[in-house]
């Protein structure tokens, strides 16, 4: 992997590699773009094969924050970090504090908060050695709820894109991936009516949950959800499942989830949903309530949670703009959200090539 290549391709800022010695710790931050404000990204906890495999994942993490928060209007760049490990094995207060030390020596510039296998409870060992640290439990805590949050009020403007009619009851639901975001996805639609939906999960603690939790949520194979005759298939889980093996198998109209890179290539498989006639609403702006979310604690009066909320339900709103440039630009619907992000990105860099002391 040439490292400086993809750098520059991509526009990436900086990519940071560290290691403690005592706690076992090795992981990688990256940080793509800083022009709207200081990069913001979860930190996963992952056993990756290799660290090609790492660094390609926080790579391509890294630029979908970006997108993310200049798609979700936020002053906020887009960074990400992954650390490499067993989290069963390597979780504990001195590991989480160590990697926080790592977070203070990049002075601010990147910011991070829960993803994959890391919690609120870590975000409280990292803040006692850096502030530069969201979804504290004594702030905002989880941000799965908001997650899922965004995510359902996508997957009704997407609705109302395909149908014109945003009514949740009348169609049906595939999620893949029940540990968190999901979980609240699947609350969320059943409240708004829902009457059929499947999910599929490979973690049976999970499964019995939402077994209990929601009775009339029918569970199938992981294999079997691309197969599944439904209006909505909403993954919720982990990346690149929307792919060469995948889209011949789709029977739905709408792919819209909670998951991060959800294409395997952006470009390839954006196109062939397209040509199949399935609506893909763009991953980085339908699951960005998280990240809307957490972005309050930064605010001047702290966190509030109904003011976070009720800006995380402007997805819809958001998702209804990018289907409409993509129909007038002839893109696919992935294309006209990296235009969206774009464009804002590059009016605010503009804006600040004057200096003006603050």
């Amino acid at each position: 992997m040439k490292k400086f290549e993809d750098m520059e391709k991509h526009g990436y800022e900086q990519l940071v590699f560290f290691h403690d010695e005592s706690t076992g710790l090795k992981g990688i931050t990256c940080i793509h773009n800083t022009a709207l404000g200081p990069s913001l990204g979860g930190t996963r906890l992952w056993p990756y094969e290799n660290e090609e495999k790492a660094t390609l994942d926080v790579f391509r993490l890294a630029r979908g924050m970006t997108y993310k928060a200049a798609c979700a209007g936020l002053n906020l760049g887009g960074g990400k970090s992954v650390l490499i490990g067993d989290p069963e094995k390597v979780k504990g207060e001195a590991y989480f504090r160590a990697f926080g030390r790592y977070v203070q020596t990049l002075g601010g510039r990147y910011i991070t908060a829960p993803d994959v296998n890391t919690d609120a409870k870590a975000m409280k060992y990292i803040n006692m050695e850096t502030d530069h640290v969201v979804a504290i439990p004594e702030k905002s805590g989880n941000p799965s709820p908001a997650t899922a949050w965004g995510a359902f009020h996508g997957i009704r403007a997407s609705l109302q894109e395909k149908y014109g009619d945003d009514d949740v009851s009348k169609y049906s639901y595939a999620v893949q991936g029940a540990g968190q975001t999901g979980d609240y996805l699947i609350g969320y639609l059943l409240d708004a009516g829902a009457q059929r939906i499947y999910f599929t999960e490979i973690n049976d603690n999970h499964i019995q949950k939402i077994r209990k939790k929601y009775p009339d949520v029918e569970f199938v194979e992981p294999d079997d959800i691309y197969d599944l005759d439904v209006d909505v298939f909403a993954p919720c889980a982990l990346g690149a499942v929307i792919n060469d093996d995948t889209i011949p198998r789709l029977k739905v109209d709408i792919v819209g989830g909670t998951a991060n890179n959800v294409l395997e290539e952006e470009d390839k498989h954006g196109a062939a949903l397209q040509k199949r006639d399935i609506l893909y609403a763009p991953d980085f702006v339908i699951n960005a309530g998280g990240l809307i979310n957490v972005s309050h604690e930064l605010a001047k009066e702290g966190y509030n949670r109904e003011k976070a909320f009720n800006e995380i339900q402007g997805i819809h709103d958001r998702l209804l703009e990018i289907y409409r440039l993509a129909r007038e630009n002839q893109a696919t619907t992935q294309e006209a959200a990296k235009i969206f992000a774009r464009k804002r990105i590059d009016e605010i860099d503009k804006i600040h090539a004057n200096y003006i002391n603050r």
